[in-house]
């Protein structure tokens, strides 16, 4: 179950129903790693950009290879924020997610619905010593995704998840 509110941040513990959850962040090797990603992706453009308006038109033209620095810069920025926004938390019955800043997301996995728990780290992810679990359940739309947890931490979540789903759906 995924619901969305107008409201930046975190779930506020006064008003979330899962108040007193204990809720867990990413690690902080995520932030650095999705920034690379982003400079490695823009800064070639704007060079790009000055250099086939330099080449072709002249002038001040390559001056419009700030647009793709001045994104850069917003993103640096918007990334900070989107990595301070996800949480997760474990309850009895269920695994809660809380992503988003501007439109918040709230992801309620039930134990029971876990089909396949699965742990995935690509290489600049190992660089990092990072990894991400991945949540598959009986309805899609509920499949859900936690980056940036330690290799230990996602490999312990990975084995509670399964246990529980396991017990939870030998009940039903």
């Amino acid at each position: 179950m995924t619901s969305r509110t107008p409201r930046a941040g975190i779930p506020d513990e006064a008003a979330d129903p899962a108040a007193g959850t204990g809720w867990r962040g990413l690690q902080p090797a995520l932030l650095p790693l999705r920034r690379l990603l982003l400079l490695a992706t823009l800064l070639p453009a704007a060079v790009a950009c000055a250099l086939a308006l330099a080449v072709t038109v002249g002038g001040l033209w390559p001056v419009c290879a700030v647009l793709p620095l001045a994104a850069a810069a917003w993103g640096w920025g918007a990334l900070g924020r989107n990595w301070r926004s996800w949480r997760y938390a474990e309850r009895a019955d269920d695994l809660l997610i809380a992503r988003g800043v501007l439109w918040q997301e709230l992801t309620v996995v039930p134990y029971g619905r876990m089909q396949l728990v699965e742990v995935t780290s690509g290489p600049l992810e190992r660089r990092y010593g990072l990894a991400t679990l991945q949540l598959h359940t009986a309805a899609a739309r509920t499949d859900a995704e936690i980056p940036g947890l330690s290799p230990a931490e996602a490999e312990r979540l990975r084995d509670r998840l399964t246990e529980l789903g396991e017990a939870r759906a030998a009940g039903l």
